[in-house]
């Protein structure tokens, strides 16, 4: 079983050293607390469903730190543009991926789901880190999400490398919506409500 660190907010640096070496970190959000891994790592995305017990045949998506990144990694349409305003925040987006993209992130799919996160750590390791971060909720399969740091260390302990503390303020996951098709879509209502995204695209979403 696999020694798990403990992090302090103010040890970023060695959270970013343990994710450049392929290992994984439980990391706080402004929704609840993520698995991060290199998203562009098959090997490193692989050890996310091992620890979380999840079935290899459901996608988890990518932390970026802007609209810039986001291109790199997917086909960024007219929809996901207006609604990044909503980003830094609880939205994520499944839009078309890039080639680079390991099957491991998608579930072999051609959609990827993608994520400002608005909070300062996980932001603060994406800007160190060449390379987006997993963004899985960090709790095993099944499971209810984790919003604390002893939580999140009791689940996972002997099954990541590290757990970094922080504040989750908002407790309740993102909103997901598919832009891969010609209607926007919700597939899960989280933290924004669908009033907002409507507003924010101008069109009725199913």
């Amino acid at each position: 079983m696999m020694e798990t660190l403990l992090l302090s907010p103010d040890q970023i640096e060695l959270c970013a050293d343990i994710l450049l070496r392929g290992g994984v970190a439980a990391v706080p959000t402004e929704t609840v607390y993520g698995l991060a891994a290199n998203g562009l790592s098959e090997p490193a995305v692989r050890k996310i469903f091992a620890a979380k017990g999840r079935p290899e045949t459901k996608p988890v998506s990518l932390f970026v730190p802007d609209l810039t990144a986001a291109e790199r990694f997917c086909h960024v349409t007219d929809a996901a543009r207006a609604l990044a305003v909503l980003w830094p925040g609880p939205l994520t987006v499944i839009l078309k991926r890039r080639p680079g993209v390991p099957d491991a992130v998608t579930a072999g799919g051609e959609g990827v789901g993608i994520r400002v996160p608005d909070h300062p750590a996980v932001l603060a390791l994406l800007r160190r880190l060449p390379f987006p971060l997993t963004g899985t909720s960090a709790n095993l399969s099944g499971m209810p999400s984790l919003t604390s740091a002893g939580d999140a260390f009791d689940a996972l302990k002997g099954r990541i490398d590290a757990v970094l503390r922080g504040d989750c303020p908002g407790g309740v996951p993102s909103t997901v919506v598919d832009l891969t098709g010609n209607i926007a879509k919700i597939v899960r209502l989280g933290a924004l409500p669908k009033e907002t995204i409507e507003m924010t695209l101008g069109a009725v979403v199913e």
